[in-house]
């Protein structure tokens, strides 16, 4: 397993970042970070009136990611962000270009919608998954991984993929 990658599981709202994220950061003995726990309380106040989150508004947040990553690059982490923009996922990789990796849950939006609304654990409003949707720009340069599979399986996958 190769420690010193710094791995983004990106996706929208409710695709199983955290979870996936976890899970990897303990198989592999390396940090997990929640993207969400670095929003400025701006941005959380803002997504919990049901605003999405603009350009500028993550601007601060994914430069302080960026700097969380580098942080670990010398024994690797795994971060939970949604990374919806290519412009996101620039920013997070910068400096970091051979050691991040993107993987990319992927869910169509009934199957996360339906995910969303049995959660009372997080502060995004179900309606801020259509602006999600409607932001994600699928990366062409990511692990992509349908949310179909078991937890386990997709952190195997994940692993054998960058081994």
């Amino acid at each position: 397993m190769n420690k010193s990658l710094i791995y983004i599981i990106m996706g929208v709202s409710g695709c199983g970042k955290s979870t996936i994220a976890k899970l990897l950061a303990t198989r592999l003995k390396v940090p997990y970070f929640d993207g969400d726990d670095f929003h400025p309380k701006a941005n959380v106040q803002k997504m919990v009136k049901g605003l999405p989150l603009n350009d500028l508004d993550r601007k601060g947040w994914l430069r302080t990611l960026n700097k969380v990553a580098k942080e670990h690059k010398k024994k690797g982490a795994v971060i939970a962000c949604s990374a919806l923009k290519e412009a996101y996922r620039s920013q997070l990789k910068h400096g970091l270009e051979e050691q991040m990796v993107f993987v990319y849950l992927k869910g169509t939006f009934e199957e996360i919608h339906a995910r969303l609304q049995g959660r009372e654990d997080h502060y995004m409003p179900i309606e801020l998954l259509k602006s999600q949707f409607e932001t994600l720009e699928p990366p062409s340069d990511a692990i992509e991984v349908s949310i179909h599979h078991s937890p386990d399986g997709i952190v195997t996958r994940i692993i054998e993929e960058t081994q």
